[in-house]
């Protein structure tokens, strides 16, 4: 239990500590032991100025530029990475840097270059700092920790024994590059250079050792000082199914397909197939659990059309984001703010520190990324969300690097921190939205293709 945090919920991130957290809850964290959680840096306002009143391609396009700045002008001077969230708390600040997040801060640079917030040769130079620094840093067969010191790439333990492998935080990392090396294909010295060094991590990052000597298990740590100790399996559904699926990818340490349906697809919140609010969830939790759920995995992996013998992934990510806006707008708890125009409950801080929010797990807390993030799967509901992000809630939750992390008109509560594992998502996703930018790229990975065949999915990509 974490100190100065009330545990409501299997999902609560128990693993968030030092408020700085990298990556929320998921299942298989949900029992982490972790050190205290911050309390979030956060104020209460009653008033907010005027923004001015913008056409909804103009206000897409603001929200992806603002957002792409926490990545680009708040990254760590050295490294280039993400920096974890942009308060300092229990002595631990802007030398965190996250794994997960660096890997959506990598796709928010290449969505910066196709947008012309910077141009190519800035992309360039940045993915070359980010990478001259990941050679060099602390990883464990070839997979990176949780946390990084951003100056020195020396190993920030993420709890007492999570000091090691995070499987999970390198297959974000991963997802991104993998992305970096198809946009960034020119045959100068600088991209093909960039391109030898994102292989060579990506051709060393050792998938197979995460099985435990070859069993049909597949473990989200290992570290040098506690070896196997977290015991953490991946087992769905939950935000981990990226993992698998470089796992099956890998040109060098692949898992055996019998990995993927013995661990990943055997659980007890595995399938679904209830019905809430009149929608029918395929996989997963009661009422689908937090919405970066359907974000993570997918801001490169494509879900139109993906399918496998356990579910439609198109039909499985909108119906678990319908679900949690219906709960929103029939609000059974009658909270202040909440209905069709205001809606999204996912991982984040809140007025009593972090909490990974769901419809079953309500604490009257929005996350702007929840909404912004789903733009793919409902493109109306989520305009209409960031419409009254922007234009009524205004500058109580809009500035520097775009929305703040979260706010509850309940409670009159309204962050002023950005974390970026939800920056991250929001500018990926609506990207894919708009373009199918990052989507494109991922799929058309050599690699990708192969691991899905070999995993017995089903795609368009799969020709």
């Amino acid at each position: 239990m974490i100190p100065g945090m009330k545990k409501k919920h299997p999902l609560l991130l128990l693993t968030l500590t030092l408020g700085l957290m990298a990556m929320p809850c998921s299942p298989s964290r949900a029992q982490q032991s972790a050190a205290p959680r911050s309390q979030a840096h956060s104020s209460q306002l009653t008033a907010h100025s005027s923004l001015p009143v913008l056409s909804d391609s103009a206000l897409l396009e603001l929200t992806e530029k603002q957002t792409f700045k926490y990545f680009w002008d708040f990254a760590h001077p050295i490294s280039g990475l993400a920096r974890e969230r942009s308060n300092s708390t229990f002595d631990y600040g802007p030398e965190v840097v996250t794994t997960g997040g660096s890997g959506f801060g990598i796709m928010a640079i290449i969505v910066g270059a196709e947008r012309k917030f910077i141009t190519r040769d800035q992309a360039v130079d940045r993915l070359s700092k980010i990478l001259r620094f990941l050679v060099k840093a602390d990883s464990y067969h070839g997979i990176f920790p949780h946390w990084l010191n951003g100056e020195t790439g020396k190993t920030i333990p993420f709890s007492r024994k999570d000091d090691g492998a995070d499987l999970v935080e390198t297959s974000y990392l991963l997802e991104g590059l993998l992305c970096a090396r198809q946009y960034f294909n020119g045959s100068n010295s600088k991209e093909t250079e960039l391109r030898n060094k994102i292989n060579w991590l990506w051709n060393e990052a050792e998938f197979s050792w995460h099985t435990r000597g070859g069993m049909d298990l597949l473990y989200w740590h290992w570290s040098p000082n506690n070896g196997w100790s977290m015991n953490f399996e991946l087992r769905g559904w939950n935000e981990t199914l990226i993992t698998y699926i470089l796992a099956a990818s890998s040109p060098r340490y692949a898992i055996d397909p019998k990995v993927y349906h013995h661990c990943w697809a055997e659980s007890n919140h595995f399938y679904n197939g209830r019905s809430y609010y009149g929608i029918t969830l395929p996989l997963g939790f009661p009422y689908g659990g937090p919405l970066f759920f359907a974000h993570y995995s997918f801001l490169g992996l494509d879900p139109r059309g993906l399918k496998d013998q356990y579910a439609d992934y198109w039909e499985q990510n909108k119906n678990h984001t319908l679900i949690n806006r219906e709960h929103c707008v029939r609000n059974p708890n009658h909270f202040k703010g909440y209905g069709p125009d205001c809606w999204g409950l996912t991982a984040s801080d809140n007025y009593e520190g972090y909490d990974a929010h769901s419809p079953d797990n309500d604490l009257a807390v929005i996350t702007p990324s929840a909404a912004l993030s789903s733009f793919p799967y409902t493109p109306e509901y989520s305009m209409q969300a960031l419409k009254y992000f922007y234009n009524k809630v205004g500058d109580k939750v809009w500035g520097q690097y775009g929305f703040t992390d979260a706010f509850s008109e309940e409670k009159n509560w309204y962050a002023t921190e950005y974390l970026a594992i939800d920056q991250g998502p929001e500018i990926v996703m609506i990207e894919n939205y708009r373009s199918g930018l990052l989507w494109r790229l991922f799929m058309s990975c050599p690699e990708i293709q192969t691991g899905l065949r070999r995993l017995g999915f089903q795609s368009p990509w799969l020709k």
